[in-house]
């Protein structure tokens, strides 16, 4: 498999999808019945890019949610920053309207608020195959993060439906996730 080829490919059909808008509700849906009833108070996600799915409104429901249940700052959504030295991924407390500037690939992330440490992470799929693995933009971000992060958080994967790889084939060091949602529900673990 031509990595490279996918991922372009995977990228432009997603820009292209004309029902890009419909199936994030469906995802959005998805994800928030998917969270009713998990113990997690941090929770890690990403600044959408190049027609990824936007995690973001599901989480701030979540926290919303949490705060009516619970009291002010009982749940907490962080974002990816960018740690290029060992290409890793911390993460920082975001919430809406939190000051922002862009990292080093130019992608919005919090600036200057606290390092949270996510139970559960919620990461970008542009692709997917059976057993819970992901294809990426190729950088090994999440790879060598998940591989440092101790405990290790669960992991899910968002992406919409088009991004199935039938004949995907996981690399040595690739890391199943724990869980992948799409805008037809769970597709991981069936």
């Amino acid at each position: 498999m031509d990595k490279l080829a996918v991922r372009r490919a995977l990228i432009e059909e997603r820009l292209a999808l004309p029902d890009r808008v419909q199936r994030a509700d469906l995802l959005q849906r998805v994800m928030r019945i998917w969270l009713v009833g998990r113990p997690d108070t941090v929770i890690g996600a990403y600044w959408p890019i190049k027609g990824e799915f936007d995690p973001l409104p599901a989480l701030h429901r979540w926290k919303e949610d949490g705060e009516l249940q619970g009291g002010p700052d009982m749940k907490r959504i962080g974002l990816p920053v960018v740690d290029k030295v060992h290409k890793t991924l911390t993460f920082h407390a975001w919430y809406p309207g939190c000051p922002m500037q862009e990292d080093a690939y130019d992608i919005p992330k919090p600036k200057d608020t606290e390092v949270v440490v996510p139970t559960l992470l919620f990461v970008p799929c542009l692709g997917y195959g059976a057993g819970g693995y992901r294809l990426g933009y190729g950088g090994g971000f999440y790879d060598r993060t998940l591989a440092a992060l101790r405990p290790r958080p669960v992991t899910v994967g968002l992406g919409f439906t088009h991004g199935f790889i039938e004949d995907f084939e996981p690399e040595a060091h690739d890391v199943p996730l724990d869980a992948i949602l799409n805008d037809n529900g769970v597709v991981w673990p069936v």
